[in-house]
C-alpha cells in the first residue's frame, strides 16, 4: 500500500493511499463517516491483485489540510468537486467509482453529474438519494425515519463532538465495536485530531438527507450492495433504489452483515466488485 498526498487545483492537499500498478484501470474509492480511507484496505488489495489502480483519499474534513471552517463548504457541490479534482490530478479521463456510507452518497451525485466519466458505479449500503428521501418522508413505509433520527443529533452545533470525544473518545470507540483493531486505530488517530470530527459532522449540517438535490440520471452500470444487518439504512429504500437507475443495474443483499461492509465483509464485497468491473470493461 502506498501513501500519497494529492494536491488538486486550488491548492487543497488530500492524504490518500493507493495500490496496484500505476498504469492500471483507475478505481476511486470514497469512504464514509466516521471512517477514513483505511476502510478500503482489504478491497484495495483485491483490486490491486487483479491489476487495477485503486486510490482512496481522506475526504474533506478528514484530510488535515482540507478542513474549512464554513459549514457550507461541506455541501455536495464541494464533495463532488473534490472527487473529480482528485481524478483529474491522477490523470484519468474515465474511472470506476466505489463508495460507502457518506462516500456512497457522494458517489451517487458524482455518477449523476459526471456520467460521461464514470465507467461503473459500485455502492455499498447507501441507497439512491431519491429512494432515501422517499423513505424518510414516509412514502415507502417501514422504519427508516426512526433509524435516521441520529442525524438530528449530528447536526447540533458542538454537542456531538463533545459527546464523542469525552472520556478518551469513549463514544467514538463505541461506534467501532466489532471492527478490526488496526482499522480502528487508524480511525481514532485521524478523527481525534483537531477539527476532524467537526469536519465529518459538517457533512450532516450542510445537507439534510431528505433535502438532497436530485443527482441526475444514473446511466453508468451500477452495482448496489446492501446488508440486511444494517441498523442505519433499511430495506425499503434499498429495494427502491433500482427504480432510480437508468443504466444496467445489479442489487446484492448480504445476509447478517452490519453497516460496516468494507471493513467486515470485504471477502464478499470485493469479488462482486471485481466481477462488476470485468463485466463492464
Amino acid at each position: 500500500m502506498e501513501d500519497l498526498e494529492i494536491t488538486v487545483g486550488g491548492g487543497n492537499t488530500f492524504r490518500a493511499r493507493a495500490a496496484g500498478p500505476a498504469d492500471g484501470r483507475l478505481v476511486l474509492l470514497l469512504h464514509g463517516f466516521p471512517q477514513t480511507s483505511a476502510s478500503w484496505g482489504p478491497t484495495m488489495e483485491a483490486l490491486a491483485a487483479a491489476g487495477h489502480r485503486a486510490v482512496a483519499f481522506n475526504q474533506r474534513g478528514i484530510s488535515p489540510a482540507v478542513r474549512p471552517i464554513e459549514v457550507e463548504q461541506y455541501g455536495l457541490d464541494y464533495l463532488v468537486g473534490d472527487a473529480i479534482a482528485v481524478v483529474d490530478e491522477l490523470g484519468a479521463d474515465r474511472f470506476d467509482l466505489v463508495g460507502h456510507d457518506w462516500g456512497a452518497a457522494i458517489a451517487w451525485h458524482v455518477a449523476g453529474r459526471h456520467a460521461e466519466r464514470v465507467r461503473t458505479l459500485t455502492v455499498a449500503s447507501t441507497p439512491h438519494p431519491d429512494a432515501f428521501k422517499a423513505a424518510l418522508r414516509g412514502e415507502l413505509g417501514g422504519d427508516q425515519p426512526e433509524h435516521s433520527a441520529y442525524a438530528d443529533f449530528f447536526r447540533m452545533p458542538d454537542v456531538p463532538e463533545t459527546t464523542f470525544l469525552a472520556d478518551d473518545a469513549a463514544g467514538l470507540r463505541g461506534a467501532y465495536a466489532g471492527l478490526p483493531d488496526d482499522i480502528v486505530e487508524d480511525y481514532l488517530r485521524v478523527l481525534t485530531s483537531p477539527g476532524a470530527l467537526t469536519g465529518g459532522f459538517n457533512y450532516y449540517r450542510a445537507t439534510k438527507f431528505d433535502e438532497q438535490p436530485d443527482p441526475g440520471a444514473i446511466t453508468s452500470p451500477t452495482l448496489y450492495v446492501w446488508s440486511n444487518g444494517d441498523d442505519y439504512l433499511r430495506r425499503e429504500p434499498a429495494e427502491a433504489t433500482g427504480s432510480h437507475v437508468v443504466g444496467p443495474y445489479r442489487f446484492e443483499e448480504l445476509d447478517g452483515v452490519s453497516h460496516w461492509i468494507p471493513e467486515t465483509a470485504s471477502a464478499q464485497f470485493a469479488p462482486m466488485l471485481l466481477e462488476h468491473l470485468a463485466t463492464h470493461s
